[in-house]
C-alpha cells in the first residue's frame, strides 16, 4: 500500500473515535516513555480503567515523579509506580526487565512508545546510533525479554495480554528506498553507519521513517513468533500530533512545524487514543488485532516494502539479523525464541 500527502490530510481531518474503556482491575500495564506526551495522554487513559498495577518506564526519575504526581492529581489513581529505564543503554533495559521478572508481577499491557528524531549522528555508549537503539533495538530487547512473562500471565489468568508497538504513517515514506539496507549481510549495522546516516537523511527527518519502518516489521515478526500464544501483538499510527519529538526544531524548520501543527495536528489527548485502542480495545473480537497495523483503530495495510512476497523477505532478513544481534546483548534471547516458537 501506498500512502500520499493527501492520505495525510485526509486522516488528520477525519474525526477520531472516542477512547477505548475496558476494566483493567487486577492488571499490570507498563506504558514506556510515560512522563509526557503521548505516553503520559495514554497512561491517564489507563489510570481511569483502574489497573491493580500501573507502571510508568521513565528515562528521568525527576520527570517521572513529576509525571506521577500529576497522574494522582488528575485521575485520583494511587497505584502508579515508577520503574526507570533508559532506552539510549541496553543494560538498563535488561535490569529494568530482570526486575520485572524478579517481582513476580503478572503482566497484562506493554506500550512500547519511543519516538526521538536525531538530526546530527551520534551513538549511544553501546555503539549504536541513538535513534536507531532507542526507537527500534531497545523496545524489540524489552518485548522480547517481557514476553513469556506476558504468555504465562495470559495461560495463567485466560486473559489476552497485548503488546503494543507505536509506528507512524511515516515508514510508509521510506519502505521502498531501502534496498541496500535488505540486501546487506547485516541490515542493523549497515543502518548503524556514519554512511548510511548521512546529514540528509538526519535534516530530513528519514531517519525516524527508518526507525517507524523497523518497528512495523518487528511487530508483524513478534506477531507471528506469538501466534499461538493468547499475547496479542499490534502496531499503531497515532497521526500526527502536538508533540515535544519536534521541541529541538530551530529557524525555519520550527515555524513551519508551529504552522503545520495549527492547521493539521490532533491534540496529544486524541493521538493517544490509539495507543489505548490498541492496548484494550476490540474486546469483541480481539483476535482482530493480532499482527495488525492500526491506523484510526481500523487494521490497515503497511507500506508495501512490508507485504507480499519480497516484503516476507526482508522481514525474514530483519529478524534474523536483530535477533543476532540482541543475542550479543543478553544470552537469553535465543532460548527465548526457541521457547515461544
Amino acid at each position: 500500500m501506498k500512502k500520499g500527502f493527501s492520505d495525510f490530510i485526509k486522516d488528520q481531518y477525519t474525526k477520531l473515535p472516542p477512547v477505548a474503556t475496558a476494566d483493567l482491575t487486577g492488571k499490570t500495564v507498563v506504558v514506556v516513555g510515560a512522563n509526557t506526551g503521548l505516553g503520559f495522554e495514554a497512561t491517564k487513559h489507563f489510570a481511569r480503567m483502574n489497573p491493580g498495577k500501573l507502571i510508568l518506564a521513565c528515562r528521568s526519575e525527576e520527570r517521572g515523579s513529576a509525571a506521577v504526581k500529576k497522574l494522582k492529581s488528575e485521575t485520583s489513581y494511587d497505584k502508579a509506580e515508577l520503574w526507570i529505564v533508559d532506552l539510549g543503554k541496553f543494560s538498563s533495559v535488561v535490569a529494568f526487565t530482570d526486575r520485572f521478572e524478579k517481582s513476580g508481577e503478572r503482566l497484562d499491557i506493554l506500550v512500547a512508545n519511543a519516538a526521538m528524531g536525531p538530526y546530527e549522528y551520534k551513538t549511544t555508549s553501546d555503539g549504536w546510533e541513538e535513534s536507531l537503539q532507542v526507537n527500534a533495538l531497545s523496545l524489540s530487547l524489552m518485548s522480547l525479554l517481557l514476553a513469556p512473562r506476558m504468555v504465562e500471565t495470559g495461560v495463567k489468568y485466560a486473559t489476552k495480554p497485548r503488546i503494543v508497538i507505536v509506528s507512524s504513517d511515516l515508514h510508509y515514506m521510506i519502505g521502498t528506498n531501502l534496498e541496500d539496507v535488505y540486501e546487506a549481510k547485516s541490515p542493523f549495522r549497515l543502518l548503524n553507519s556514519p554512511e548510511h546516516c548521512t546529514q540528509k537523511l538526519l535534516s530530513s527527518g528519514d531517519r525516524y521513517s527508518e526507525t517507524k519502518l523497523l518497528n512495523v516489521f518487528f511487530a508483524q515478526s513478534l506477531a507471528e513468533l506469538l501466534k499461538d500464544t493468547p499475547v496479542i501483538v499490534n502496531s499503531l499510527n497515532p497521526g500526527y500530533c502536538y508533540s515535544e519529538l519536534r521541541r529541538s526544531f530551530s529557524g525555519v524548520k520550527a515555524m513551519v512545524d508551529y504552522l503545520m501543527e495549527k492547521v493539521l495536528a490532533h491534540t496529544t489527548e486524541a493521538g493517544s487514543r490509539s495507543l489505548v485502542y490498541a492496548a484494550v480495545g476490540g474486546a469483541d473480537d480481539p483476535e482482530k488485532l493480532r499482527g495488525a497495523y492500526l491506523n484510526i483503530n481500523t487494521p490497515t495495510e503497511p507500506a508495501d516494502a512490508v507485504i507480499g512476497e519480497e516484503g516476507r523477505k526482508r522481514q525474514d532478513k530483519l529478524w534474523a539479523d536483530l535477533i543476532a544481534e540482541l543475542s550479543k546483548v543478553d544470552r537469553r534471547i535465543p532460548s527465548i525464541i526457541k521457547q515461544l516458537s
